[in-house]
């Protein structure tokens, strides 16, 4: 069993060399990465990095404000794109390609397809985004198949809910009163009747709501609370041939944006009619809410969901110095019995870059985070491209101002990953000292979530409550644990401070019980996963193991058993 590993990437970003973008710039101006860059080479050195699996984001058709008229693609309209580039949530169309990251634009569906191909054949499986929940406010399907209809062609447009219809109907009234609706065009954004927002807004949307988008009505009447899931919603029906679609085209996996805005009987419909086709296709929630969930993974059939709320702003509260290692401990607990389907991860497009100013600073800063996120279960981790080498996102790049986030909504160039690409020859060359050996502790880290059983399907055991701090061991500051199969042993230690730590680990005779490890009278060889170093200790619950934690670091111990 291989732990996954994936690899966040938009394609808009990552092959783009422009090296002076300017705020707030075109796509002739700021230029834009493309399917076809993504190239053989640079699929070998993601993959070198660890990676199982790459997130593509943004590859389905959004609205935007670069003109593709001439390839029979309606406008859209300024004054509802976020961004030169637009938001890649604001979906324009179900069943196609993102023309901004065609090479030939009529070719865009082809050229998608050829670099599923090359993924595959570099040994990685292929992540796309599924939206849900809300579309583009100019949707218009171009490439539906034959006898598919548009979201809304149908729908009775004279009330707020109807279980058949789309979308939701709120009558005649202005479309943002803090919005400018003109944007530079001479005629004013207008909706009649207006629809509701992507971010259940059910009045009149402003400049905070996702007013870009419109709301996908599942069958639950939002005025009354009431849900009408019979006969079976036309939405429904829509999205499982769009899921079905996208999955003949050879992908591995969807990550569903915001589920939790969408019903699970939905899910619990529709995952499983997708599954009877492509059995070993994966479905990743984004969920934030804790109480909901267990219900999208038994009900909702989903294999993973994120773990934003629980270890993310856990590992996060600590590098910032807001907590300490104990609040660890805690929220694993919340979700023990979950554990295998909480995907883990320190950054995506949706958080503040960890180098930025906004979050830790520098990289470096969370590399005890990255090792507990990695290897604390046999989840999937997820990683943002640009990461392991300490992207700042400290950019203003138009839409998206200095936020700590590398943005979502424009024509831009990453400052490291560019470095990295050097052409297209993805080397280390033009990279800093630190940026490679920041890049060398994430591969180190993440390869031996696979090379190493233990990591990859072994089974989990807290150290903290048996080692409270003391002169000896500083709970405030070190977190320890085990990951053991019936042969092997890693006894793993974190240290979230800023110098090196000797500590002295206990594990508790129940740790043996729970491995079945039977204690060692004489002193063992460990060796030390990170430095290559071994010392010799006794693995027994009356002896304690020397550690030497350096400073934000950690040390990985693996012992035979």
């Amino acid at each position: 069993m291989s732990k996954i590993i994936i690899y966040q990437l938009l394609p808009r970003l990552f092959g783009n060399d422009t090296e002076n973008c300017i705020p707030a710039g075109d796509i002739t101006t700021n230029g834009c990465g493309k399917f076809n860059k993504i190239t053989t080479k640079a699929l070998g050195e993601i993959k070198k990095l660890g990676v199982t699996h790459v997130w593509y984001t943004g590859i389905i058709e959004h609205a935007t404000c670069t003109d593709y008229s001439a390839y029979g693609i309606t406008p859209d309209h300024p004054a509802v794109v976020k961004g030169k580039a637009g938001s890649p949530y604001a979906i324009k169309d179900y069943y196609d390609a993102d023309p901004d990251l065609a090479e030939n634009i009529p070719a865009r569906r082809e050229e998608f397809r050829a670099l599923v191909n090359r993924t595959h054949d570099a040994g990685m499986k292929v992540i796309m985004d599924f939206i849900p929940n809300h579309v583009a406010r100019h949707y218009e399907s171009d490439n539906r198949p034959k006898g598919t209809y548009d979201f809304g062609a149908h729908d009775e447009k004279d009330c707020f809910f109807k279980g058949h219809n789309n979308f939701y109907y709120l009558g005649n009234q202005p479309f943002g009163e803090d919005i400018d609706t003109k944007c530079g065009c001479e005629e004013a954004y207008s909706e009649s009747p207006m629809r509701a927002t992507g971010n259940d807004c059910f009045g009149i949307p402003h400049r905070n709501d996702w007013y870009e988008t419109v709301k996908l009505n599942y069958g639950v009447d939002y005025s009354t609370g009431q849900q009408q899931f019979t006969p079976i919603p036309d939405t429904w029906v829509k999205m499982v041939k769009i899921l079905l679609y996208w999955a003949s085209q050879g992908i591995d996996g969807f990550r569903c944006d915001m589920v939790e805005l969408t019903p699970v009987a939905f899910w619990q419909w529709a995952v499983p009619q997708v599954k009877e086709q492509y059995p070993d296709i994966i479905f990743i929630g984004e969920v934030y809410q804790p109480h909901l969930y267990r219900s999208y993974i038994y009900q909702g059939h989903f294999d993973y969901l994120y773990d934003k709320v629980g270890l993310y702003d856990t590992l996060r509260a600590i590098c910032e110095n807001r907590g300490n290692v104990y609040g660890i401990t805690s929220t694993l607990q919340q979700t023990a019995d979950i554990s295998k389907h909480m995907l883990t991860f320190l950054e995506n497009h949706d958080e503040q870059r960890i180098a930025s100013d906004f979050f830790a600073g520098d990289g470096f800063n969370a590399v005890p985070a990255l090792i507990v996120s990695a290897t604390v279960g046999v989840q999937p981790f997820m990683f943002y491209a640009g990461q392991e080498l300490g992207e700042k996102g400290m950019d203003a790049e138009g839409f998206s101002g200095t936020d700590g986030r590398t943005t979502i909504f424009d024509y831009w160039s990453v400052d490291t990953l560019r470095r990295w690409s050097n052409g297209g020859k993805y080397n280390d060359a033009r990279l800093t000292a630190d940026e490679k050996r920041l890049q060398k502790i994430y591969s180190q880290i993440l390869n031996l979530c696979n090379s190493e059983e233990a990591l990859s399907d072994g089974t989990f055991y807290d150290l903290q409550y048996a080692n409270p701090n003391s002169a000896h061991y500083d709970a405030f500051n070190v977190y320890s644990y085990i990951r053991a199969t019936e042969k092997e042993l890693l006894l793993i230690a974190v240290n979230f401070s800023k110098e090196t730590r000797i500590q002295e680990i206990r594990i508790p005779s129940e740790a043996f019980t729970y491995h079945n490890i039977e204690p060692q009278e004489k002193s063992i060889k460990a060796t030390e996963l990170l430095s290559g170093k071994s010392i010799k200790c006794k693995l027994h619950p009356d002896a304690t193991i020397p550690v030497t934690i350096p400073a934000l670091g950690g040390v990985i111990l693996k012992m035979v058993i």
